[in-house]
C-alpha cells in the first residue's frame, strides 16, 4: 500500500504532462490546417508592396536627355527591359527598374563621370504614367495614376461597375505580364483582398453570364 501511495503522484503528474501536450500539438495543428491562402493575393505576390508615381517598372517607356558637357549627346529614348536595365553610351548599362527617375539619372551619371566625361547632367523623363480599366464599367478609358490605388478606387474612377458586370471575376494584368483574379464582392468586406493598381496595369470587368 505504502508503494501504492507513492506511485499514485507520479502517475498522475505523468497523465497531466500527456493532456497538456496534446492541447499544444492541437493548436498547432489547427494553425497549419487554417483557412486557404487566396489566389489573388498570391498572383500578386512579388509585385512591390508601395509604389510612388516616380518609381519606374519593366516595360516603361523612357527619355534621358544628357546635358552640360562639351560633347553633345543625343537623347535616348528606350524601353525598360525584362532584366529591368536600360542602355547607356558606350555600351554601358544600368538598372532601371524599381528606382526613382532621380536614382536613375545619378547612377546613370556616376558611370560615365569621371571615365567618360568629366561633368555632365542626365536627365529622366517618363510618358504619362496611366493605368487602364475597361469592361463593364461605366466609362472605360486610361487613368493617369497619381499616387496609391486599389482596384476598387480604379473601378470607382471609371464611374463604376454596370449592371452587367461579374463583381467576382474582374482580370488584373500588370505591366509585366503578370495576372491575378480579384472576386471584388469579397474586396469590399475585407480589404487585404482589394490588390493595389501600379502605371500600366490594365484591370478589365467581364459581363456576367446571366447578363446574356
Amino acid at each position: 500500500m505504502k508503494q501504492l501511495r507513492i506511485l499514485l503522484p507520479i502517475v498522475s503528474c505523468l497523465l497531466l504532462v500527456m493532456a497538456l501536450t496534446g492541447c499544444e500539438t492541437t493548436g498547432a495543428n489547427s494553425v497549419t490546417t487554417g483557412l486557404p491562402v487566396d489566389q489573388s493575393a498570391v498572383a500578386a505576390a512579388g509585385a512591390p508592396a508601395k509604389v510612388s508615381s516616380d518609381i519606374l517598372q519593366v516595360g516603361e517607356k523612357i527619355t534621358m536627355e544628357f546635358t552640360d558637357t562639351t560633347a553633345p549627346i543625343s537623347p535616348i529614348t528606350q524601353v525598360i527591359r525584362e532584366d529591368g536595365t536600360l542602355s547607356l553610351p558606350f555600351n554601358l548599362t544600368v538598372s532601371a527598374a524599381g528606382k526613382t527617375k532621380g536614382q536613375l539619372a545619378a547612377e546613370s551619371r556616376d558611370l560615365l563621370v569621371p571615365k567618360y566625361y568629366r561633368g555632365i547632367t542626365v536627365i529622366v523623363k517618363t510618358e504619362d504614367r496611366v493605368f487602364f480599366v475597361g469592361g463593364e464599367v461605366k466609362r472605360p478609358d486610361r487613368i493617369v495614376y497619381a499616387g496609391e490605388v486599389t482596384v476598387l478606387k480604379a473601378i470607382q474612377s471609371a464611374g463604376d461597375f454596370t449592371d452587367f458586370a461579374d463583381k467576382t471575376n474582374v482580370q488584373l494584368t500588370r505591366l509585366n505580364g503578370q495576372k491575378a483574379t480579384i472576386n471584388c464582392k469579397k474586396a469590399r468586406k475585407d480589404a487585404k483582398l482589394d490588390l493595389p493598381v501600379y502605371p500600366g496595369d490594365i484591370i478589365h470587368v467581364p459581363r456576367a453570364v446571366w447578363s446574356w
